[in-house]
């Protein structure tokens, strides 16, 4: 009796461990792991195993700016199972990345662009146990194409974050509900400019909505393209130089 009170204030309680086969992963693929449940003190009935893919998103208003973490996909498992004294079990796991979920690997000098899986075990009448895996979210090669032919051009990545919002560019929108935006920013005077970037995956076609603030009061102008996932050099090249004639 005394074991079930000190599992249900945590102690000595069921822990959860998920382990990714890999935790960098690719725009639009699929994330494979393991959960591992280790028995406690006392058997505990497990009643589900609920697996949410989170991203952290700004939310800006007239007087403050606050971060929320926001759900962007979930697998749960809902057979219940009983974990007994000093058990160990094992379940594998697959979960889609969502398609507007945003890219992590960036090397930008302020990098507010973070996604991770929340592993949580539903035991009745305990504290749920938890485990946090953050996910490394690389660009597809189009989108790495992209990015790097706006840095060749003189603009350094300067800031990348996710915001509350929907996105709307030429013949495609967003419907996530948020964002992301990598900034870039030129050293240039006369002709400083400031590019935001913002990519949004469809089937085959990789959508991007640019931003671009220019100096001297000359105010934002906002373009749009998109390209095949196996764009060519050729049609990437076009496509930034439109972004950088603004």
């Amino acid at each position: 009796m005394f074991g079930k009170l000190k599992a249900s204030l945590g102690i000595g309680a069921a822990k959860v461990d998920t382990v990714l086969n890999t935790n960098a992963v690719m725009q639009s693929e699929s994330i494979h792991g393991t959960v591992h449940i280790y028995g406690g003190d006392v058997a505990q009935q497990v009643d589900a195993i609920n697996l949410k893919l989170c991203t952290e998103v700004k939310v800006e208003t007239e007087d403050s700016t606050s971060y929320q973490s926001v759900m962007i996909g979930q697998l749960q498992a809902v057979q219940p199972f009983m974990i007994e004294v000093g058990e160990h079990k094992q379940v594998p796991f697959t979960i889609k990345l969502a398609d507007e979920a945003p890219i992590t690997a960036l090397n930008a000098y302020k990098n507010q662009s973070h996604v991770w899986i929340e592993t949580t075990l539903d035991i009745d009448f305990a504290l749920d146990p938890k485990d946090r895996d953050y996910v490394e979210v690389h660009p597809l090669p189009v989108v790495a194409k992209v990015i790097a032919a706006i840095q060749s051009a003189g603009f350094e990545m300067v800031k990348a974050d996710v915001e509350k919002g929907f996105l709307r560019g030429q013949n495609f929108s967003s419907t996530s509900g948020f964002y992301q935006e990598i900034e870039f920013r030129n050293r240039g005077f006369m002709n400083r400019k400031e590019i935001e970037l913002s990519f949004v995956l469809e089937g085959n076609a990789v959508h991007c909505l640019a931003e671009v603030d220019r100096a001297l009061g000359r105010g934002d102008q906002y373009t749009s393209f998109t390209l095949s996932r196996h764009a060519s050099d050729m049609e990437v090249s076009n496509a930034v130089s439109r972004v950088l004639s603004i």
